[in-house]
């Protein structure tokens, strides 16, 4: 069937918005641009068609509402006993019932210290509320316009019109590849992905398409500024006249800044949670709003900050907050926000007026909300200042006068509507250039990206005005990182490196491994300065603030026959780099043989992206000149059968290495991996005794720990796990079971959920049988308590219903103990160890989603506040990790609580920098992360909270 329709969707952080025109749409105005009009929920049971969606999910109860109240004109998955509400009616829902409504989801796909593929919004929601995770969230709002868009043109389906999805400037490759992930889970395989801030200019070209002439003839540097839901998007178009006729050229873009709508309205959030908590009296329990309920007052706001903001606002607005369960309505707060009063904040606090040079601050991450790390400086105007100095050459070199200023200001978002918010930076930009910028007129911000999506597709087909915009910014293959030199690099791709048009690195050969992980590093940079980009190829200096680290590529590549190499075999062969900015707008990078082009591997980001990883990869020391000499000592031990070697030189391996390594406690991370795969490659050498299988299994787990944090840690732990279910050869050997559990222990970090689990059913055996006396029996291998608890302690990825039985189970033990020192109290303290792990506010490796629940701790440090500290060993560190402040308040315990903690620290003395972490967010030190552990990390591995 032929296409009918183009299609432009606005997938936006606070609304999505959907514009279209016939494909054939002619420039003479005669088919127009229209918006598309989304039936939704606007209450329960009615159904409205309304130009926004708001971009947000409402997971009801069981029985919550009922068939008849969320039904829509088209057939729903009736798998779910009850749908979610998506649209007005979800937002409506949410801003009463607190924990149960998803929104910004869109920012979530930016954030790299998380899992994004995992389910963990609504973000701080109780157990019983269904989650889902970021790319399923941005999914279903595509699904639901499909589902919208086929009811009204059946003979259409919008999954085969031609489609323009729009994406911030600022997202990174990672954030772009799982917007089309979820364009794919909603069944829309084919479209295109545009930049909004130029959508928003094709919006403006567009719609003054017949005088653009006359329109830019004094326009020179225009200046986009994009300040939605959850970003501020900024670009720069250079125009350039041709014959009296525009030339428009996008020469910038900005950097990924977490700041919009969404931090205006925490900001009136806080300012009104202050306020409640003032009307309730000093003799009021000091204490901050749930997550919940500060996210149902944050939407609160937001309709007050609307409403104050307009042209005809009122002096001022109520925000109430209602209560919870029984007292919905006797629990019921409120309070008024001024006009005056949400001017100054939001004015003075996000727009203040800066210098031309000030930079953005600096300094410990910003305000963390719902799991999201906003930006550190909320001030708008800076991070313009900022973006502009960046292209200072750029935009120098552009100009006739040779100013660094933009003469020309578009700009788009909701805040925007308040004319207090444009004076303001038309104020704060005049005052850099020396003279009034020229605004463009918006004459709708709530939909100009998705209408400018459809003139972009115009603009493919000469209908429209275009822009030349080609790679927003130059991409470099970091070299050698090993070195003690400068940060090397190639430029893979230039910045304006024209879409579709595949560049091939001709005059650099590599040498790509098979068969064995390997691991790329890329960095990009939207800041060239005035000279040209660098050509493909070139060798540039990376140490510069202005580049930037993209996720990893960690893989294993096999050979074009698919047959994996035996471990320990070396295969490598010589290949050519080739790259392109694909049509969707995300960058695609091949390996080609240099002997056979027909031979490619395609190179993928890692989207799940270990942020530890990521950081831990920065930095590399430089290989140790005695590597090849120790795997030579490991062959020799591990190698082919029919060496003679004495039990003693198996002993002796650990310290014949750190006679060539150093002391071990010094041995960098890059160096253990390698000699983790040295082990792992003569894996079956460890059967030949107990002795050979002791100190493989002692190396092994060593050089793997704590199996996080470095890339392709996540394959080596896949080749290691298969050896989980075989079990140890000498299972007779008591210090060989030892080992066993000391190698799971140290790499159970890195492991997935299922694999926790399975660690978990032999954990519970083997604490069972300890008790009652028993023999293990069957494959479990039996393990002591001590091996237990340090193993099951270290399971972050159960779910939290197993954290919570086994600090049940922990508890009943520290309680059992006697309170006098001696050897039952040792055994409560190792109790008390495990119930700090399992229940800690921070997890070392787990996702933050999955910590214990707040309400189930308290309970926890009740009982151990009944101890005694002074005798009891351990109970204070307990109490500081399961107390420890992280800025979620999700996680973070009621500050009574907390003060009752740090009191009880005080009078037994303990360090201040303990007392400090259960009143503000820090840092562990290396001691504390060796208590916590069991023993130190690899030497440069850092932990990323």
């Amino acid at each position: 069937m032929a296409r009918q329709y183009i299609v432009g969707i606005d997938l936006g952080t606070t609304n999505t918005v959907v514009a279209y025109a016939p494909i054939d749409a002619q420039a003479d105005g005669r088919a127009a641009i229209t918006l598309f009009e989304i039936e939704q929920l606007v209450a329960p049971g009615q159904v409205a068609a309304l130009p926004l969606l708001p971009s947000v999910r409402y997971h009801p109860a069981d029985g919550e509402l009922p068939a008849a109240d969320v039904r829509l004109p088209w057939p729903q998955n009736n798998s779910e006993a009850q749908p979610v509400v998506i649209g007005q009616l979800a937002r409506r829902l949410g801003a009463q019932v607190p924990g149960r409504m998803v929104a910004s989801a869109k920012s979530w796909l930016s954030h790299t210290a998380v899992d994004r593929l995992a389910a963990i919004l609504p973000w701080g929601a109780a157990p019983d509320v269904a989650k889902v995770s970021p790319v399923a969230a941005s999914a279903s709002y595509l699904a639901y316009l499909r589902a919208a868009w086929n009811s009204k043109f059946p003979d259409h389906p919008l999954e085969q019109q031609e489609l323009v999805l729009t994406v911030p400037a600022s997202f990174d490759e990672g954030a772009r590849a799982l917007t089309l992930s979820a364009a794919r889970q909603a069944g829309l395989h084919q479209l295109r992905l545009l930049e909004e801030p130029q959508a928003v200019f094709y919006d403006w070209l567009f719609r003054h398409r017949g005088e653009l002439a006359g329109e830019l003839a004094q326009t020179r540097m225009v200046l986009v500024c994009d300040v939605g839901g959850g970003t501020t998007d900024l670009s720069l178009i250079k125009v350039d006249l041709h014959d009296g006729q525009p030339q428009l050229t996008r020469i910038g873009v900005g950097n990924h800044v977490m700041l919009g709508g969404d931090n205006m309205d925490l900001a009136l959030a806080h300012v009104t949670e202050a306020k409640m908590a003032q009307m309730a009296g000093t003799d009021q329990p000091r204490t901050h709003l749930s997550a919940s309920a500060l996210s149902q007052l944050m939407e609160r706001c937001r309709a007050a900050k609307e409403q104050l903001l307009a042209a005809d606002a009122p002096e001022q607005a109520q925000v109430t907050l209602l209560g919870s369960g029984s007292r919905m309505i006797g629990g019921m707060r409120s309070v008024a926000l001024t006009r005056d009063e949400v001017g100054s904040i939001i004015v003075d606090g996000f727009f203040p007026l800066v210098a031309a040079t000030d930079r953005v601050q600096q300094g410990r991450a910003g305000i963390v909300e719902f799991g999201l790390p906003y930006a550190r400086d909320p001030a708008v105007t800076r991070h313009i200042a900022d973006f502009l100095q960046q292209h200072a050459s750029a935009l120098q070199a552009a100009q006739e006068d040779g100013t660094t200023m933009p003469d020309t200001l578009l700009l788009n978002g909701g805040v925007f509507r308040a004319d207090a918010l444009v004076e303001r930076l038309q104020e704060t930009l005049g005052s850099w250039r020396g003279a009034p910028l020229r605004l463009l007129h918006n004459d709708n911000p709530d939909v100009a990206v998705a209408r400018g999506a459809v003139a972009y597709a115009l603009s493919l087909q000469g209908q429209a005005p275009r822009i030349d915009a080609g790679a927003a910014r130059s991409y470099f293959l970091v070299l050698d990182e090993a070195g003690t030199g400068p940060k090397r690099g190639i430029c893979i791709l230039p910045r304006g490196s024209e879409t579709g048009r595949e560049i091939l690195l001709k005059d650099r050969t590599f040498a790509l491994r098979l068969g064995q992980p390997v691991r790329f590093h890329v960095m990009t940079s939207n800041a060239d300065g005035a000279d040209a980009p660098p050509a493909p190829g070139e060798l540039v200096d990376l140490d510069d603030p202005k580049y930037v680290r993209l996720p990893p590529i960690a893989t294993v590549l096999h050979a074009a026959d698919g047959k994996v190499k035996p471990a320990g075999s070396k295969q490598e062969t010589a290949v050519q780099l080739a790259t392109a900015l694909t049509e969707v707008g995300t960058l695609e990078m091949h390996c080609v043989n240099l002997t056979d082009a027909g031979q490619r591997w395609l190179l993928e980001f890692d989207l799940r992206h270990d942020n530890a990883a990521a950081e831990n990869d920065k930095t590399e020391a430089a290989p140790s000149p005695q590597l090849t000499a120790a795997i030579d000592k490991i062959d020799r031990i591990f190698g082919k059968s029919g060496q003679q070697v004495t039990a003693k030189e198996v002993k002796q391996l650990r310290a014949q290495l750190e006679q060539l390594l150093g002391d071990r406690e010094q041995w960098h991370t890059p160096l253990l991996r390698q000699l983790f795969d040295a082990l792992w490659q003569r894996a079956r050498g460890r059967r030949r005794s107990a002795e050979h299988e002791r100190v493989w299994l002692n190396l092994t787990g060593y050089c793997l720990r704590p199996g996080f944090g470095y890339a392709l840690d996540e394959w080596r732990l896949e080749q290691l796990w298969p050896l989980f279910e075989a079990g140890v050869r000498h299972a007779d050997d008591k210090q060989a079971r030892a080992e066993w559990w000391t190698l799971w222990r140290r790499v159970a970090g890195g492991l997935g959920a299922t694999e926790q689990l399975r660690l978990l059913d032999d954990f519970a055996f083997n604490l069972q049988t300890n008790k009652e006396g028993g023999d293990a029996g069957g494959t479990v291998v039996a393990g002591s308590d001590d091996d237990m608890l340090r193993l099951g302690a270290s399971l972050e990825r159960i779910p939290v219903d197993y954290k919570a039985e086994i600090g049940g189970w922990l508890l009943e033990r520290i309680q059992a103990a006697p309170a006098t020192p001696g050897k039952d109290s040792t055994s409560a303290s190792r109790y008390l160890w495990a119930l700090g792990r399992i229940g800690a506010r921070q997890p070392f490796h787990g996702s933050t989603h999955d910590v214990v629940p707040t309400e189930v701790v308290e309970g926890w440090l009740d009982a151990i506040l009944a101890l005694d500290w002074k005798r009891v060993e351990s109970a204070a560190f307990a109490a500081v990790h399961l107390a420890r402040m992280t800025d979620d308040r999700s996680r973070d315990l009621p500050l009574a609580l907390r003060e009752r903690i740090v009191q009880r620290l005080v009078a037994i003395n303990a360090p201040p920098a303990t007392i400090t972490m259960v009143q503000q967010v820090v840092q562990l030190d290396q001691a504390t992360e060796r208590w916590i552990l069991g023993e130190s990390l690899p030497p440069g591995l850092k932990l990323i909270a």
